[in-house]
């Protein structure tokens, strides 16, 4: 539970494996996470196994695994029975910009956690769940481990490639963070972020203004947008599954939906409904799974962010943030710099690992330009930080990650000769996306693994 205290107590770890049906091949694991944190990752070797091709099936055993604390893998709780919404645990501030409503939320969801999360708490954050991956590596008789993952996993993975540079064979990180900077710090960049990525949904809406009437323009549809936001502020509207739906609820709509361009038609219903030209779109809310605590990804997720670096404790830093930034970037409403509950929760137990060059070249980054989650500036950090280490491969495009079979590239290919020959580009590549290719009818497209409906963890 604690590495500081390797005699101590001990939690379990489920971990998967779908073996190579070449073990003539086979190089070693493949280990994936899909990213959160909070998002449980025992089930990613079946989901990503038709992503890869033949060569990279031959080499590799994929591996899966529930971080700490999180699924099958000794879960935690806040004690809250209930799904937290959207826009309620991502800090929406009030229509005139107070926030004292989500510090009254941060305060007690934070007192709830730490009542309830037991002493494996603490011990949830990224830095343990890196030696975790460790242990699952000599578990499995490996060497070494190659890892592939995006958002939250690009974190995850560098930091084990700081704490274990020797273990390490291919390493892919897809959608990057700043990896030395902190949880507050990347929260923030999420109002940049998805206000840039708003260009590329009102640009799709323009091209269809005859059939959707949003805008003939994207400077139209950026306005129609405000100022529905505005609209449901005042009055909301209700919807028969989801009640009534705010000005920060068709926020956190949006924001959930624009991860992939294949899911811009979602915020188009949803905007038609809302205007009254459009029949009431689908709500559900995330399936609970059997013995998992209906809140155990929220309890995950602030674990590991609050417990990774500690949040400012002053409010009126944060008020300070949201004015600014509900001026600049008025799509999401300033929730991006607003408070969290790790504005209330202990200091962690130990420094966040700082990011740095040590280490051989064995790790590439994917990045897109307009990523709304994992902003662009974020990714030539963590370039930076992994100096020589490192090679980055840049996309130009908007959706959340650019290891993307739906939106292929050259990116996705140069990923796929890595992780089968370990051939790195000799510099970083810069690339447009190929020419979308025909739909696989068996196959589940990507974009539904990773935001198919408005999601309870960020990344």
């Amino acid at each position: 539970m604690d590495y500081r205290a390797p005699a101590g107590r001990t939690i379990e770890i489920a971990v998967s494996r779908l073996a190579t049906a070449k073990p003539g091949l086979r190089r070693g694991i493949l280990l994936h996470n899909a990213g959160g944190p909070g998002a449980a990752s025992l089930n990613r070797p079946s989901t990503s196994v038709g992503l890869y091709p033949r060569d990279v099936l031959d080499r590799f055993d994929l591996i899966g695994f529930d971080p700490r604390g999180l699924g099958y893998s000794t879960p935690i709780t806040c004690g809250r029975t209930a799904q937290i919404t959207n826009e309620r645990l991502f800090p929406f501030p009030a229509p005139d910009g107070s926030i004292a409503d989500n510090v009254d939320f941060a305060r007690e969801l934070a007192r709830d956690c730490l009542a309830n999360g037991g002493a494996l708490l603490p011990h949830v954050t990224t830095a343990n769940t890196a030696r975790d991956m460790d242990r699952i590596r000599i578990a499995l008789g490996e060497r070494k481990l190659s890892y592939l993952s995006a958002s939250y996993g690009s974190y995850l993975g560098a930091v084990y490639a700081e704490l274990f540079p020797d273990r390490t064979d291919r390493i892919v990180l897809d959608a990057n963070v700043d990896p030395n900077v902190t949880w507050h710090e990347r929260w923030a960049s999420w109002d940049h972020g998805f206000d840039t990525r708003f260009g590329d949904f009102a640009a799709w809406a323009a091209e269809r203004h005859d059939t959707l009437g949003l805008g003939a323009t994207p400077a139209a549809v950026r306005r129609g947008y405000l100022d529905m936001v505005e609209r449901l502020d005042r009055s909301p509207v209700q919807h028969p599954g989801a009640g009534l739906v705010t000005g920060n609820l068709f926020r956190a709509i949006y924001q959930a939906y624009s991860y992939h361009t294949l899911q811009f038609p979602e915020v188009a219903a949803w905007w038609r409904f809302l205007a009254g030209t459009g029949p009431p779109p689908q709500w559900g809310e995330w399936p609970s799974t059997p013995g998992i605590p209906r809140d155990n990804d929220t309890a995950v997720l602030l674990a590991v962010t609050c417990g990774d670096s500690r949040a400012p404790r002053d409010i009126a830093h944060y008020r300070r943030e949201v004015t600014v930034n509900r001026a600049l970037f008025p799509i999401l409403g300033g929730m991006g710099t607003n408070i969290w509950p790790c504005a209330f929760w202990p200091d962690p137990v130990e420094p966040a690992v700082r990011i740095t060059d040590r280490g051989t070249t064995d790790i590439l980054l994917l990045q897109t330009t307009r990523d709304p989650a994992t902003p662009y500036p974020g990714a030539l950090s963590m370039r930076s930080a992994l100096g020589k280490r490192a090679r980055m491969i840049t996309v130009d495009g908007g959706n959340h990650g650019a290891y993307d079979p739906e939106a292929p590239s050259c990116a996705v290919t140069r990923a796929h000769d890595f992780l089968s020959t370990g051939a790195l580009p000799a510099r970083d590549l810069f690339c447009f996306h190929d020419p979308a290719p025909a739909q696989d009818g068996n196959r589940l497209p990507y974009a539904t693994l990773h935001a198919n409906r408005p999601r309870i963890g960020p990344f």
